[in-house]
């Protein structure tokens, strides 16, 4: 299977298993997604993760996490920089995804974060994605 952006591949996979109603959705393993899906886990939009060893690259199980009415606590997800086209800002642009009621993750030289906690740190970077 070729993939030419294996990040938007990862968002497809959970924007897709969120809207069919699965439980957990399983995803090829990369350093850069793990770092992904625990801002994930630690901002309290999926419930759980586990890395599985497949003596290869291995896998991330990802379990969704839904609210009492049966919808996903995930609303949206959209990726902001593409292959084609690389979205940075500095650290006084830090974006501001629907008013703090979302956030967006950044590749940073501090590594892979939240925009909130590049505020914090006073860095800027690379814009992933959006998280609703």
């Amino acid at each position: 299977m070729c993939m030419t952006d294996p990040i938007a591949d990862y968002l497809t996979r959970i924007r897709n298993a969120c809207q069919a109603g699965h439980r957990k959705v399983d995803i090829p393993s990369s350093n850069f997604k793990r770092s992904m899906t625990r801002i994930l886990r630690e901002y309290g939009y999926i419930k759980d993760y586990l890395l599985i060893d497949n003596k290869r690259d291995g896998i991330i199980r990802i379990y969704l996490k839904y609210g009492t009415d049966g919808e996903s606590v995930i609303a949206g997800l959209r990726k902001i920089s593409t292959p084609g086209l690389r979205k940075y800002v500095g650290n006084k642009d830090l974006p501001r995804v629907f008013n703090n009621l979302g956030m967006a993750i950044l590749s940073t030289p501090k590594g892979v974060i939240s925009d909130r906690d590049a505020r914090k740190l006073n860095v800027g970077g690379e814009v992933i994605c959006h998280v609703w």
